[in-house]
């Protein structure tokens, strides 16, 4: 059963339960209005003929008005000595040869039923007629019950009639209700349907209603789930296309190199060296995919051990002064002295990253300059260059996998870049609870800003 018919039969239902008891409770209350009306006319009645009732010098009970009363047609009335005789009666119960009610008799104080004598349903009261505390007879009033029978049976119809009709029309009601708050819903399936044939990630549920309301929320969150499978899907591609093209270009040299030894049928030293040269390029790039794959499952491993900052800024200063083989100047702006909790060897290779993408992209004789301050409780390092700047739309690109502006991340000088640094070093940075900023124009350089946090205490103490 669909989702549609269940919550139709479900609110019907309801409704119906509801007006069920509510035709209960309107059939009792009814029932019993009409009845205490005819119960306050045998008792009126009664009381007006025990008003005439006399007893005798002989003790022979006698009712001096009752054959001269106005009765209703159908109230009857007899009046029994205490030897169960026959006293007195009302004219219209001549047709009467016993008892009105005969478990009555046995009453001692006034009582209401409801008896059948033959195909007559009669609501019969008996009070018992004493003087002092003698008993001298007992007097019955009885009156049809044809009127209450009548009421009931025609409201029993119209409630049968009423709730049939309410049930009815609150399940149509409901189902085109559902129906139209559901639609979304099956749109929603029919699009989601309409992806997995077509493969059409870019597609979206669209919806008309509140997107305050628990559907608009519901697709709205399945939209967002779209774009980032969307954004997934064509990482996924891309990245598989750029490594592609990553391992292309030492395949080919190490399948040309092999090709020229084969043909010269010796080996060449300058042959070998090229394949090497390739194996470890291939080797460099599946250990940064290896660890980019970590970062990204959370589970890259990190050192948790007080760093100097400062001492490690100095030391790379002077590893990477080297590289520059005195093309471009390496030198040292504003530095504290700054602790922090992590792993120094991660945090070096973010600094490598950097100062390697400032060396590569800056001009000859260019200036690189590495700085280290404390703001606040967080420590501040930048690596900035003067090199030809990153354009604004590729800015928000950098750091994904294998991504190259047109002027920002071209292929390194040296041959060794794959696009990776940044990732790395964006996941390295965010690890160890901190972030990573780049500001860039045009023809004026880059500069890149790390944020740590300072450490505070024992940094066992800090990590989870």
């Amino acid at each position: 059963m669909s989702l549609r018919n269940r919550l139709t039969l479900l609110y019907t239902s309801l409704v119906g339960g509801i007006l069920l008891l509510f035709g209960v409770a309107v059939y009792i209350s009814v029932s019993l209005t009409v009845t205490r009306q005819l119960d306050d006319v045998l008792r009126r009645t009664a009381e007006q003929i025990i008003q005439d009732a006399r007893v005798d010098t002989h003790g022979m009970l006698r009712v001096m008005t009752l054959p001269m009363m106005e009765l209703p047609a159908d109230v009857y009335v007899q009046v029994w000595s205490r030897e169960k005789k026959l006293v007195d009666m009302s004219q219209n119960a001549a047709r009467f040869t016993q008892m009105l009610d005969p478990v009555g008799m046995q009453a001692t104080t006034p009582v209401f039923r409801d008896v059948s004598l033959g195909n007559l349903q009669l609501r019969v009261l008996s009070v018992p007629l004493q003087v002092g505390n003698r008993l001298v007879g007992t007097l019955q009033v009885g009156t049809s019950l044809q009127l209450v029978h009548a009421t009931q049976r025609s409201l029993l119809i119209v409630l049968l009639i009423g709730v049939i009709a309410a049930i009815s029309l609150a399940g149509l009601v409901g189902w085109l209700s559902i129906r139209r708050a559901l639609a979304p819903l099956q749109a929603g399936t029919n699009v989601a349907l309409q992806i997995t044939h077509a493969d059409d990630l870019s597609r979206r549920i669209p919806y008309q209603g509140p997107p305050e309301d628990e559907l608009g929320q519901l697709i709205n969150a399945f939209n967002q789930t779209l774009s980032r499978l969307e954004s997934l899907f064509n990482t996924q591609r891309r990245f598989l296309v750029d490594v592609g093209h990553e391992l292309r270009t030492p395949l080919t040299v190490i399948k040309g190199n092999t090709g020229l030894m084969r043909k010269l049928g010796c080996l060449d030293d300058e042959s070998l060296s090229g394949i090497e040269d390739e194996v470890d390029r291939m080797t460099r790039l599946v250990g940064d995919l290896l660890l980019l794959a970590q970062a990204e499952s959370g589970k890259i491993p990190m050192a948790r051990q007080l760093v100097e900052l400062d001492t490690l800024v100095l030391e790379v200063m002077n590893q990477m002064s080297v590289l520059t083989r005195e093309r471009q100047q390496i030198r040292l702006g504003e530095i504290d002295q700054v602790l922090v909790c992590g792993d120094r060897d991660r945090l070096k290779q973010v600094l490598v990253n950097l100062v390697g993408n400032a060396i590569n992209y800056s001009p000859p004789s260019g200036e690189i300059v590495i700085g280290l301050a404390k703001v606040q409780n967080q420590a501040r390092l930048t690596v900035s260059d003067n090199g030809p700047g990153i354009p604004a739309e590729d800015l928000p690109h950098i750091f994904e996998r294998f991504y190259r502006g047109e002027k920002s991340r071209t292929r390194s000088r040296d041959g060794k870049g794959f696009g990776l640094g940044l990732s790395i070093a964006y996941w390295i940075v965010r690890n160890h609870n901190g972030r990573i900023e780049v500001n860039s124009k045009v023809g004026a350089g880059t500069t890149f800003c790390v944020w740590l946090p300072l450490a505070q205490g024992d940094c066992k103490e800090e990590s989870k």
